[in-house]
């Protein structure tokens, strides 16, 4: 199976010059919209560095033939342009969300968890995808901040989901977040949790691994963003 690790698009928690600012949920900024388009063509219209990818006269392209994203705001915005320039129903996959869930820090209560959106708000905005039948209408997101113990379990989980598919043949996207990027990656690369190395990744940055049937796991590349003319790196 190959799979591609996408971070979203630039979200306005993003371009805050103020954290204390920040919302629970946030949308893509202008900016950010821009560069969702334009990695949604380039997927759509640009072949991966594998010359062997092109053939038969085909079109080149990623050749992607899944795609996830998160239950928040900024990747199931990330995901719509993709999307339709690949011609994919986006499936939801809530456990690839971001480091610490759905919160806002108060000064007078700590850290406090909201519920994120729920069934009926994500298919009124974004109708055609496809959720999880445990995705509630109140929200799907049920708990308070994520603490590191909980998110290396999820990490561990989503991990060992995508191996459970290694013998697949199909070519997945994951639209995903940066820290539980960086979480993953070291789960997948069978790193101690503590470890000190941070794979950073740009938003819309691409990785390529391959989850191969023989056990190997390759690593292609890390956080490339040649699709993005220099003002939309962020």
């Amino acid at each position: 199976m190959q799979l591609y690790i996408i971070r979203h698009a630039q979200s306005t928690n993003n371009a805050l010059p103020d954290e204390r600012d920040r919302v629970c949920d946030p949308p893509l900024t202008s900016l950010g919209w821009r560069q969702a388009e334009t990695l949604a063509r380039h997927l759509a219209t640009r072949a991966d560095l594998e010359p062997s990818w092109v053939s038969n006269g085909q079109p080149p392209s990623y050749r992607i033939t899944r795609l996830y994203c998160s239950a928040m705001l900024r990747a199931l915005q990330t995901a719509r342009p993709i999307a339709a320039a690949l011609g994919l129903t986006p499936i939801v996959w809530p456990d690839i969300h971001e480091c610490g869930g759905v919160y806002l820090d108060h000064p007078d209560g700590g850290k406090v968890g909201y519920p994120g959106l729920g069934r009926s708000a994500i298919l009124g905005d974004f109708p055609g995808y496809e959720l999880p039948e445990t995705l509630a209408e109140a929200g799907w997101y049920s708990g308070g901040f994520e603490e590191w113990e909980a998110r290396q379990i999820r990490a561990e989980r989503v991990a060992a989901d995508l191996i459970r598919q290694r013998e697949s043949d199909d070519t997945v996207a994951l639209i995903s977040h940066g820290d539980f990027i960086k979480t993953l990656l070291r789960v997948l690369f069978n790193q101690p949790p503590d470890i000190a190395i941070a794979y950073y990744h740009y938003n819309t940055a691409i990785t390529r691994l391959d989850l191969r049937a023989d056990g190997y796991l390759d690593v292609h590349y890390l956080n490339r963003v040649e699709h993005l003319p220099p003002d939309l790196i962020s």
